[in-house]
């Protein structure tokens, strides 16, 4: 979160998806893209980025994201 912090009031990127560009955010398996368009428009609105979530909890909320679309995609084949 520091590091994405750092980036954007650096960078200032005008879209969010140039916050790939730190450390590959939302390449992935797109569970922190909807995070990363949060934080970059509270930076676009000038407000203080945060993402109303504490580190624990989006870590869970993360891995059963990902253990759902390992069963869909399993589930596909």
């Amino acid at each position: 979160m520091g590091k994405l912090q750092s980036y954007i009031e650096r960078e200032d990127p005008q879209v969010a998806s140039l916050l790939s560009e730190c450390l590959g955010a939302g390449t992935g398996c797109g569970w922190c893209v909807p995070f990363l368009e949060k934080l970059h428009r509270q930076h676009q609105a000038g407000e203080t980025m945060n993402l109303g979530v504490d580190f624990n909890r989006y870590f869970e909320r993360r891995d059963a994201y990902k253990g759902r679309s390992c069963k869909h995609e399993n589930s596909d084949g």
